[in-house]
């Protein structure tokens, strides 16, 4: 009886292999114009403290890209960095009572040693954290030059302001009226604030989405929509108060000009001029307006909100009907901020018009209906009609389809002089003023007799100073006693820093292309190799920064590009967003959620509280999250089963764009399957030839079918990866181990194909479990590192079918099939069929008529 091989000791193994790569810097990049490029990014994470399996996911993704790419001969940038300032560090300031950078910085290097148990082949030595001077100081520079060009402005706005947090936040930090991280219900405030001119891009960060055929469609059409652009028209509405007296005019943009028949009121944004000038007088519409200020700025809130309005002591004349009016209301659910703050309502076809026409008693007029309703008969009061139709009750517009009516109403108005056809777009300006202090520096003075002047670039950075306290709520750069106050570096007079830091969201706008040159000094990059590395190949992380973050990083690009930085557009050739890590929810008889440890499945399959048996409420299985405990310590699986364990399984039980539920019993069977590699890789070494053994002149029929089972998987593996379809990639690896594992050599042709499957196997899942790839490409005799070596290429001749199916037919119906050689002669395919036992019994002992044969495809026998 032969003895077991050894038990396959990951731990060691895994720790052995990250050694040698680190001492022999192996995945380093340099770079080298003689080479094809590649350059594979995961987005970078928050140094939050741990390492979660959503990152684990993440990483390994891009880490199979990035050896796989390597392996094919390219030369490969994977750096790693941090996205290092925000809200966080100063919330645990106040909270444990600890500074921002120490927290900051001591969670980096927890989850640094975190992601290197993980394998990954990152070169770390171009690591950089977005709260280090030596980045944010090139950030500043960078301003600087926006500023100049025009790209950066400051503006008095409405703004969401956080009372807990003493901060502005963005729209998308507005949920359900509240603050995303305090609770607290949001409130509107004027403040002058620093802004980026995104919508200078607009159309181009519109039109250039049809370009990025390597991103998901999904995103290209969530950023489509967000930049929103509207083709409509600006019209002209004469205003008059009740006693007729003439009030000027109001200016609307609508997208929908068609049904200016059916408008039955105008309304304003309490922000407003107009409303501001008349509620000096009016202390009901004081008190409207502070009601209204009590809500964010949010778009989405403003739709789901209760439509609110206050009359004003104003009629608008219509503009294409002589003698007509329609009564003027200030309302909450109009932005200021969209188009010229007014609107007209057209309630028959439009949903949030005709909930407020409904409350206010308005006129409810059908102008749009489907083609083939009755005019007399249809009517929109019950619910509004918001599809395209055909134009009704709308004097020259009637029997128009919708878009042809746009094009002639807006020629009528233009003749008028009453109206304008226009373009206009959702997207806003970005406001980068953050009243925080862990964040980079805004680089600007304040003085009383020069205005606001940029910070000379001889005195960048400008460093936050470190002697702050967070005793009390606000901003802590306000009441620094020494660091706000400067001179003017215009006339020297006394003057102040500017105190707010910028939006966290710049820091992740351009960190990809510092990437190229993380140490240079005089400049953020430099131009050669930021040219040779950029754009990046491909881009891996959640959707859910499928409009923030990538929006603004196209914007910067071309920010750079405007101030003669770059001549790209783009930052990213190739998106990929993949799914969630998901867990079942746990939940104690007392309410309290508990961690997958601390509950235990019975033999009878009944969940319990392991601590004292009682009964557990299993919830849906949702993604992991510290609120409800479903989380999995990345540490403790590594710890437990090993990464290439973790990697495995991540790799293996989902398609990487859907969301992969974390399961014990997966993550087992990829344990197991490691131990069974090991064992078959063990077993089958005393079989195999040299490692130097010439291949064979000539190959046994079973050593062919193996050596045509590996190549195939090499071919349809290597699809596979470059598809992300990593999966499938992982079911084919199952299914060669399995060819592997059965073969039984039987004479010199067929121990050589074992070596070579095997050999090609060990090549193939290197991008996936590299240490345990490592581990068996040296016991299979190699002194070089998996790592360094090439990508195995298929044998085309082995990827040829040279066998096929053929059906056979007794009288035309199928009565079963047979493998022939290709191309075989007639009478082979003939005699074949006919020794069939199903023809046979067909037969009954009489002779066919006749046998019909089509080439590799029928054989037909007729009684």
């Amino acid at each position: 009886m032969s003895p077991q091989p050894p038990r396959y000791n990951f731990r060691e193994t895994e720790a052995k292999w990250q050694k040698v790569w680190e001492e022999r810097q192996t995945f380093r990049a340099v770079m080298d114009a003689s080479r094809p490029k590649y350059y594979v990014l995961e987005m970078f994470p928050y140094p939050s403290g741990r390492i979660h399996m959503g990152h684990v996911r993440n990483y390994t993704q891009g880490d199979v890209i990035a050896r796989y790419k390597r392996a094919k001969g390219f030369n490969v940038l994977h750096p790693m960095g941090w996205d290092a300032f925000g809200l966080p560090a100063e919330n645990a300031a106040m909270e444990k009572k600890v500074h921002p950078k120490k927290w900051t910085y001591e969670n980096i290097a927890t989850m640094k040693a975190q992601l290197k148990s993980m394998g990954l082949s990152l070169d770390w030595s171009r690591e950089l954290a977005t709260c280090d001077p030596s980045y944010y100081r090139h950030q500043q520079k960078m301003f600087l030059d926006f500023w100049k060009a025009g790209l950066a402005y400051r503006k008095e706005a409405w703004v969401n302001w956080d009372p807990v947090d003493n901060t502005v936040l963005a729209n998308e930090q507005v949920i359900e009226g509240r603050g995303w991280r305090t609770g607290a219900l949001v409130e509107r405030r004027k403040l002058t604030q620093w802004n980026l001119k995104i919508t200078h891009f607009a159309d181009e960060l519109l039109s250039r989405l049809d370009t990025l055929d390597r991103w998901p469609e999904k995103v290209r059409l969530m950023q489509a929509n967000w930049i929103g652009k509207s083709r409509g028209a600006r019209v002209f509405w004469e205003l008059t108060d009740p006693a007729g007296a003439d009030r000027g005019k109001l200016e609307i943009f609508t997208t929908r000009p068609d049904t200016l028949y059916g408008a039955s009121f105008m309304a304003l944004s309490v922000d407003h001029p107009r409303v501001a000038e008349l509620a000096q007088n009016d202390p009901g519409l004081q008190h409207f307006i502070a009601d209204c200020r009590k809500t964010g700025t949010a778009a989405a809130e403003l739709e789901t909100a209760e439509k609110q309005g206050y009359k004003l002591p104003l009629l608008a004349q219509h503009p294409l009907v002589p003698g007509r009016t329609v009564p003027v209301y200030a309302a909450n659910f109009v932005l200021m901020e969209y188009g010229t703050g007014a609107i007209f309502g057209c309630p028959g076809h439009d949903e949030r018009d005709h909930e407020f026409a409904t409350k206010y008693g308005l006129p409810i007029i059908p102008v749009v209906m489907p083609k083939d309703a009755d005019a007399k008969s249809f009517s929109v009061v019950d619910a509004p009609f918001v599809e395209d139709g055909v134009i009704i009750n709308s004097d020259f517009l009637n029997g128009l389809e919708v878009e042809d009516a746009k094009a002639r109403v807006i020629a009528r108005l233009e003749e008028m002089g009453v109206g304008k056809g226009t373009i206009q777009y959702r997207l806003r300006d970005w406001l980068v003023s953050r009243q925080r202090y862990w964040g980079c520096p805004i680089p600007a003075i304040h003085c009383d007799k020069c205005g606001v002047v940029p910070v000379p670039e001889k005195d960048l950075p400008v460093k936050l100073p470190d002697d702050v306290t967070f005793d009390r709520p606000g901003n802590p750069l306000d009441r620094h006693p020494t660091w706000k106050h400067v001179t003017c570096p215009s006339c020297g007079g006394e003057a102040r820093r500017e105190t707010d830091t910028f939006d966290t969201f710049i820091d992740s706008s351009w960190y990809f292309d510092r990437f190229t040159s993380p140490h240079l000094e005089a400049a953020p990059f430099d131009r050669n190799e930021n040219h040779y590395w950029m754009p990046v190949d491909q881009y891996i992380g959640g959707v859910e920064h499928a409009i923030l973050h990538l929006l603004y990083s196209r914007f910067w690009t071309r920010a750079m590009r405007e101030v003669q930085m770059t001549s790209r557009d783009e930052p990213f050739d190739g998106l990929f967003t993949q799914g969630m890590v998901c867990h079942e929810t746990y939940r104690a008889s007392d309410g309290t959620w508990l961690l997958p440890e601390e509950v235990e499945r019975t033999n009878g399959g009944k969940v319990v509280r392991v601590s004292d048996k009682s009964p557990v409420e299993v919830g849906r299985s949702e993604k992991m999250s510290k609120s409800k405990k479903n989380v999995v310590d990345p540490d403790q699986i590594i710890r437990d089963y090993g990464a290439d364990t973790a990697r495995w399984f991540m790799l293996s039980d989902s398609p990487p764009e859907r969301d992969l539920e974390w399961t014990e019993a997966g993550v087992t069977g990829a344990w197991r399957f490691q131990q069974r590699l090991h064992r078959v890789a063990s077993e089958a070494m005393g079989h195999l030839p040299a490692i130097d053994a010439p291949k064979p002149a000539s190959f046994s029929d079973a050593a062919t079918q193996l050596r045509r089972a590996a190549h195939r998987t090499i071919a349809a593996l290597s699809a596979d990866i470059e598809a992300f379809h990593f999966n499938k990639a992982v079911a084919r690896l199952y299914e060669l181990a399995g060819t592997i594992g059965n073969a039984v050599p039987k004479d010199d042709s067929h121990k050589w194909a074992v070596r070579e499957a095997l050999e090609i196997f060990v090549r193939l899942i290197g991008p996936m479990t590299p240490h345990l790839a490592e581990e068996l490409w040296q016991a299979l005799g190699h002194k070089t590192l998996l790592a360094e070596e090439p990508w195995p290429v298929a044998e085309e001749a082995l990827l040829v079918d040279d066998t096929v199916t053929v059906a056979v037919q007794l009288n035309g119906k199928l009565r079963s099939t047979i493998q022939l050689a290709k191309d075989a002669p007639k009478e082979v395919a003939e005699q074949a069929a006919l020794a069939l036992p199903e023809i046979v019994r067909g037969l009954d002992g009489k002779p066919p008529r006749r046998v019909v044969v089509v080439p590799n495809r029928i054989v037909n026998v007729v009684l």
